[in-house]
């Protein structure tokens, strides 16, 4: 009985989401989690952890273990293999900073969705896209060199934990580069954008506000991860870190 009322909790909430994020100016992660943790159903309350759980048994068929799938979860307790590239890098076709590459179907989603961005006055542009092994090792070394390791942690992952090893992430920006790699970006209109359109093209904003105990980085308004349309719906929805969409949170 229990599990079928939290099942017939999920699915409210997922119907209800869409209307709380344009009435309300509240971060959705917050929203959800003052819904989850006050909706009741015959006495009885449906608790974060409860939907996380839920969560988890409902996404046990993704493969978030292969490291070729879009699924996979890569983070500090889940490293990539120093030897690990995509075998499927091309160069996505939109504005881009520097020549970069992503896996053939994130570029594919990312150029429809710059064209839904264009197509509504927003134009966008990738600052990175994948990093290999050898170059996040540097790229780590230099900012733990100037800002110590503990802070430099916060923002880089050392070698072998950065997302951008998949093929599947992009740091996105605005085309004049405004506040890019800064958190002001969320107060652009391009960040606004993203928040809103991101998911329908497959993409999630992977390091969320308030989150950093989950992820293990501070909030990032321009890294969006690449999870296929289907779920990265689900996700938007859910207002849940990949780490607790996928049931990676005790």
């Amino acid at each position: 009985m229990k599990k079928g009322m939290i099942l017939f909790m999920v699915s409210i909430l997922v119907a209800c989401t869409s209307n709380i994020k344009e009435e309300t100016t509240m971060p959705k992660e917050e929203t959800i989690t003052t819904m989850t943790t006050t909706i009741q159903t015959t006495g009885e309350t449906t608790t974060t952890q409860e939907i996380i759980e839920t969560t988890k048994a409902m996404q046990s068929e993704k493969d978030i273990d292969d490291y070729n799938s879009i699924y996979v979860i890569i983070n500090k307790q889940r490293p990539l293999p120093e030897n690990y590239e995509p075998s499927d890098l091309v160069i996505p076709n939109v504005s881009l900073m520097k020549e970069l590459y992503l896996r053939k179907e994130a570029a594919k989603a990312i150029e429809e969705m710059f064209e839904a961005a264009l197509n509504d006055g927003i134009e966008l542009k990738i600052g990175s896209g994948y990093r290999s092994y050898a170059y996040q090792s540097r790229l780590y070394s230099n900012y733990a060199k100037r800002d110590g390791e503990e802070a430099a942690s916060r923002y880089s992952s050392k070698p072998g934990q950065s997302e951008h090893q998949t093929g599947l992430v992009v740091d996105l920006a605005a085309s004049n580069e405004v506040c890019y790699l800064e958190q002001c970006f969320e107060d652009t209109k391009e960040a606004q954008w993203l928040f809103e359109h991101s998911y329908k093209y497959g993409f999630v904003l992977r390091y969320l506000k308030d989150k950093e105990d989950i992820t293990g980085y501070m909030y990032e308004p321009w890294h969006y991860r690449y999870i296929g349309k289907e779920e990265a719906k689900k996700v938007y929805e859910s207002g849940l870190t990949l780490e607790e969409y996928f049931g990676l949170v005790e």
